[in-house]
């Protein structure tokens, strides 16, 4: 499985992505981030899927993007670039996969911002190459393992938080995700995006670099457990407590 996050706040856009490759019992470590800083173009792809058709739809992007980076002025045409590309892989490599017992599950997240566009944006590309872009409404979106880290996003984020707010609370999703599941793990890459700076900073943390913010996280939340008010369990602790025999007459009234 992955974890694939990108956050889009007023300010600019954080990402984080996990390098997990499980495969069957195997686990190995391999980058699931690909950015490019080319002058006004600067965006990042996130992949979450196999990894034989990731890497063979970036491949095919990537020439496309040697070749031709000039004519993208706009993200949403860079996308479209790259969705061609999964719909190519796809016709490629979809049959022999289905007879082999898999499916094409290729999700991606591209975000950043080109030289003509107004702002910065992050679009969501689905494995049938169509593509939602991710609002102010709901300034984030995760593919991969998503379930366990999206509470504390939906509860905290903001499109007016700042970006180091939302890094803080993407860390937090991810490793609500590392601790529930183990198919997600450190090493982990991160992305830094200034609105119209176009200059994309990338960072790889390992587990170690992130240990006493973990601790941290993990004492504030058993202390804020504990100190939450139990009043409102009186009335469960001043409920009867029946003997054995009652209960169980209680509960086989006709025998």
């Amino acid at each position: 499985m992955t974890y694939c996050m990108g956050i889009k706040v007023k300010s600019g856009i954080v990402g984080l992505s996990d390098t997990r490759i499980t495969s069957g019992n195997e686990t190995t470590m391999a980058k699931k981030v690909y950015t490019i800083n080319k002058d006004q173009h600067s965006f990042f792809i996130m992949t979450s899927g196999l990894r034989s058709v990731r890497d063979k739809a970036l491949t095919y992007f990537k020439e496309i993007i040697d070749a031709d980076d000039e004519k993208f002025n706009k993200l949403y045409k860079a996308v479209n670039a790259f969705a061609i590309q999964v719909k190519k892989a796809a016709q490629e490599d979809k049959q022999s996969l289905k007879e082999a017992g898999l499916s094409f599950n290729l999700f991606a997240l591209v975000g950043g911002q080109l030289q003509d566009d107004d702002e910065h944006k992050i679009y969501l590309l689905y494995p049938e190459g169509n593509w939602v872009e991710i609002s102010e409404g709901s300034p984030f979106m995760i593919i991969g393992n998503n379930g366990y880290g999206k509470p504390i996003l939906n509860r905290v984020l903001k499109y007016d938080s700042s970006l180091k707010f939302a890094l803080k609370a993407g860390f937090l999703a991810f490793n609500a995700t590392r601790v529930s599941a183990n198919d997600v793990d450190y090493p982990i890459d991160v992305i830094y995006y200034e609105k119209d700076s176009f200059n994309i900073i990338e960072k790889r943390y390992q587990k170690g670099d992130l240990k006493k913010i973990s601790q941290m996280w993990q004492k504030k939340l058993s202390r804020l457990v504990k100190d939450l008010p139990d009043d409102w369990m009186d009335k469960l602790f001043e409920l009867p407590n029946p003997d054995p025999q009652e209960r169980n007459e209680q509960k086989y009234p006709f025998e």
